[in-house]
């Protein structure tokens, strides 16, 4: 049997479907194995499925359908011929193209139809005189190559997502417009988590501020050391990650979860952090964060955020958190109630770094301060605890040296 099936593959053991939001080739395009075939987008990534077989691809599965974890897509004829689809050129056009060459091969009448090439332009180099993809190519380029002396170029095609629905109408004399659009995917799911989040737990916000005084000086002090032997910038998410490990041993409430009716410690600290992308917001987790250094720490995050920018952060990046951390002052907010992130008990949320007065030793005196929250579920985690746990982090942050210490 030369036709092998395109099925969608696990990406993560809790995802059972997703959409397939694009093919990166097209039915006809000749494909290598390990050549990236199509997009799959899930609640938690995006994925690039790559071909296991080498032949002509066809695919079956329109852009934009949901698609269930081990179904069929498309297939690859490893024979090299081309499998008629609704998604492949008009069947007239590649008729003809077929009834006019008589040294065209299935694959290369396809790409004749397809590209709208005229054999006539055409120079053979393959054995007896055939025509080869090669050359179907070569002309089409020679084709785009050559000045049009009218008409302006069509737009690139893009991805078949729903069109938006513009609708007006007249009050007062001036059109007013609304825009309706399907919701993507992934922000479907957002949605949904974060309902869910609200629905299934008690959660209660405590908030605390912290003088950043110390932290910055140290940071000013040691950066250009720090970034000239490890290679990485020395950043403020470091102090947060490494005070929250240190407040998580310490109330180990906070880092556990419920189950049923069992609770589920976690004697390790996998500490997500938020990181917003295009496409969304997305948690990739530092794994056992607690015995990480600085150095370790400010690496992975850098890691997660490249891949996010490059949109190859995976199912298994995501997965597994025993804590979050998000940081709303990148944006400017000065505070916040952050949502939890299931099935996760807490959430630290970091805000804006603001000039402040404060009391000193009885001594009004300017601090960058910032504001913290702490999002917990009460159901797990009592009021006397929640508050014990900011407390600790405000501690470590004010006095980085106990950090070094674990004191």
């Amino acid at each position: 049997m030369s036709k092998v099936e395109i099925k969608v593959p696990s990406v993560g053991e809790s995802v059972s479907e997703g959409v397939l939001s694009r093919w990166i080739k097209k039915t006809g395009d000749l494909v290598k194995s390990g050549d990236l075939l199509f997009e799959l987008e899930t609640d938690k990534a995006s994925n690039e499925v790559p071909s296991l077989v080498a032949g002509v691809l066809t695919t079956t599965i329109a852009e934009g359908s949901t698609v269930a974890i081990g179904s069929i897509v498309g297939l690859i004829d490893t024979a090299g011929t081309v499998v008629a689809a609704p998604s492949a050129a008009p069947a007239p056009a590649l008729a003809a193209a077929a009834a006019n060459g008589p040294h065209l091969s299935p694959a290369v009448a396809y790409q004749v139809a397809d590209k709208g090439v005229d054999l006539a332009s055409i120079s053979p180099s393959g054995p007896g005189g055939r025509i080869t993809k090669g050359d179907v190519l070569a002309a089409a380029d020679a084709k785009t190559s050559t000045p049009a002396p009218a008409a302006p170029s069509a737009p690139a095609p893009v991805a078949k997502a729903a069109a938006p629905v513009v609708s007006a109408h007249v009050i007062g004399g001036a059109e007013r417009a609304q825009t309706r659009q399907k919701m993507p995917n992934i922000r479907q799911k957002i949605a949904q988590r974060l309902v869910e989040a609200q629905h299934t737990a008690a959660i209660l916000t405590t908030f605390n501020e912290v003088d950043m005084s110390r932290v910055m000086d140290l940071r000013t002090k040691y950066k250009d050391a720090f970034q000239k032997k490890h290679g990485i910038g020395l950043g403020f998410m470091s102090f947060f990650v490494k005070a929250t490990t240190e407040a998580l041993q310490a109330f180990p409430a906070v880092n556990a979860q419920i189950d049923g009716t069992d609770i589920v410690y976690h004697n390790y600290c996998d500490i997500g952090v938020a990181v917003s992308t295009e496409r969304g917001l997305m948690v990739p987790v530092v794994r056992s964060a607690e015995r990480m250094g600085f150095a370790q720490i400010e690496k992975a995050i850098m890691d997660y955020a490249l891949k996010a920018r490059e949109n190859k952060i995976s199912v298994n990046d995501l997965q597994g958190g025993t804590f979050t951390i998000t940081n709303g002052g990148v944006f400017g907010s000065l505070l916040s109630t952050p949502i939890l992130n299931p099935p996760q008990s807490a959430i630290l949320g970091m805000h804006s770094i603001k000039k402040r007065p404060v009391v000193v030793d009885d001594q009004i005196v300017i601090r960058p301060m910032m504001y913290l929250a702490l999002s917990y579920d009460h159901r797990m985690i009592d009021g006397k605890e929640a508050v014990s746990f900011l407390v600790r982090i405000k501690e470590l942050i004010e006095d980085p040296e106990r950090l070094l210490l674990s004191i």
